[in-house]
């Protein structure tokens, strides 16, 4: 593709060179630029790759996109965001793979996973052939791609679409992170429906509060992108955004809503609701517990029916998903105890999942949990207070402290959970922590082992090494059998 076609998606760049240069690939790592590259100079919090594009015109690159003039003897593509450039650039050398497919994307706190894999499993039940991206990677068609961001860079994101489009994908599901509608990585596309989940304290290592963090949220229901959404009424900034313009409908548990739920029976594995939306009944069956999950589902449905989707399939697909990974999941049963990992890292989300677990808990109920380095510090005090008001026994451990001491973390996390309780104990190292957990297990107990749910690393010091909580739950429980 010749440079000046790519320049038409940014109509202030200006080019310091030659407009004819043809691009064969786009790339943010100078290490790896070579011939025919697009090379994108990038601010970053921790570093500027403005600084690293000599090296990548050493390569041979074919041309670099850049916010300031680099005096490099390649062509220079001038922009005011650079950001927002990639994102643009991306979508049109890819030929705009979002623009042959209905695009949905789900942005909130906590939810998001659930919800997508919810929406598409409607969306499969109803014929529709329907991809995912999040947390958990990427699903479409019978392909699987190996997760690395909850909303991948542009490069990569697009690149992804191309490939759904490829196999046929009609729509796809997106998992839409504050940081990327910060950062601008999906800014080219518009969205056949957008949903809200909750807003509650996360990633203020990010965001310098939580006015901040509510806006860059608010972006994906902009009238000018969004043509639907679908927002929770439960949540005060989900009733904010109904006033924005954009078409939408509510749904919620607890407020007047387009659809709420009524929970028929509930079990530790599963959940029977009859679903009210727009006075049209579904009854379902969610193959999870907890009011959340049922919150959940009621997003999932108002989604899939602004797609296509009738009762029918909402009932057959809710009721053919067999949970998500790592999400408030059965692991064992040990002892007479059950064991459950989540994925919850904030307060919300650990008081949400613990209070589910706590109203089917005939003994005591248990959390082994921690706090990730190099993140919204600002949590952890009110993460140790929320489990020590909800269980009657904690494990604090590691998390991925990344490059802070496991020790420091703990101790932050410790000053929240005294303020309510003492009933617990501090082993750093989570292996370990798993086995004294599992030990402490009797009959009628739950434990809940949350922070990292479907994770398949545990990353120290800019390493990630292999580790995942359901596997070492399951050889935990072997070597205690013994």
């Amino acid at each position: 593709m010749k440079l000046s076609q790519l320049m038409e998606e940014m109509p202030d760049a200006y080019c310091a060179g030659g407009k004819d240069a043809e691009i064969t690939s786009l790339c943010t790592d100078s290490r790896v630029a070579g011939d025919g590259d697009l090379y994108f100079c990038i601010r970053g919090t921790r570093v500027d790759s403005h600084e690293f594009a000599r090296d990548a015109e050493r390569r041979g690159v074919a041309a670099v996109v850049c916010e300031r003039d680099l005096g490099l003897s390649c062509p220079q593509i001038l922009v005011r965001d650079g950001r927002e450039a990639m994102a643009r650039m991306s979508a049109a050398f890819y030929n705009h793979p979002e623009r042959a497919m209905k695009m949905v994307g789900v942005t909130g706190t906590n939810g998001k996973t659930t919800v997508t894999h919810m929406t598409r499993s409607i969306l499969e039940a109803a014929g529709i052939k329907a991809g995912l991206i999040g947390t958990l990677g990427a699903k479409y068609a019978d392909r699987s791609v190996a997760p690395v961001l909850t909303t991948p860079d542009p490069v990569s994101l697009f690149s992804l679409l191309a490939d759904m489009r490829k196999a046929g994908t009609e729509v796809v599901v997106c998992e839409v992170s504050a940081h990327a509608l910060a950062l601008k990585k999906d800014c080219p596309i518009t969205y056949e429906a957008a949903v809200f989940t909750n807003l509650t304290q996360d990633h203020l290592d990010f965001f310098p509060d939580m006015q901040s963090y509510g806006r860059a949220k608010a972006k994906l229901f902009d009238p000018a992108r969004c043509k639907y959404a679908v927002l929770n009424f439960d949540d005060p900034f989900g009733r904010r955004l109904s006033g924005n313009g954009t078409p939408f409908c509510s749904f919620a548990l607890d407020t007047p809503a387009d659809a709420f739920a009524l929970i028929e029976s509930e079990t530790l594995k599963e959940t029977r609701v009859m679903l009210n939306l727009e006075d049209e009944l579904c009854e379902t069956t969610i193959r999870m517990t907890g009011r959340h999950n049922v919150s959940n589902a009621l997003a999932a449905a108002m989604t899939a029916r602004r797609l296509g989707a009738g009762t029918e399939a909402i009932s057959k697909g809710l009721s053919a998903m067999q949970g998500v990974d790592g999400r408030l999941e059965w692991v064992a049963t040990f002892r007479g105890a059950e064991v459950f990992v989540d994925f919850a890292h904030t307060p919300d989300g650990l008081e949400k999942s613990l209070s589910a677990l706590r109203a089917h808990c005939a003994g005591r109920l248990i959390c082994l949990f921690g706090c990730g380095g190099n993140r919204d510090t600002g949590k952890r005090v009110p993460m140790g207070e929320t489990v020590a008001r909800l269980c009657d026994f904690a494990v604090i451990t590691s998390d991925n402290p990344r490059y802070e001491d496991p020790c420091e973390i703990i101790a932050q996390v410790e000053k929240g959970f005294r303020r309510a309780s003492s009933s617990y104990v501090c082993v750093q190292e989570r292996e370990k922590a798993t086995e004294y957990a599992l030990n402490l297990l009797g009959e009628g107990d739950i434990l809940l082992v949350a922070g990292k749910g479907g994770e398949y690393y545990q990353e120290i010091m800019g390493i990630k090494y292999s580790y995942n909580d359901k596997t070492v739950i399951k050889t935990a429980i072997g070597k205690l059998e013994e």
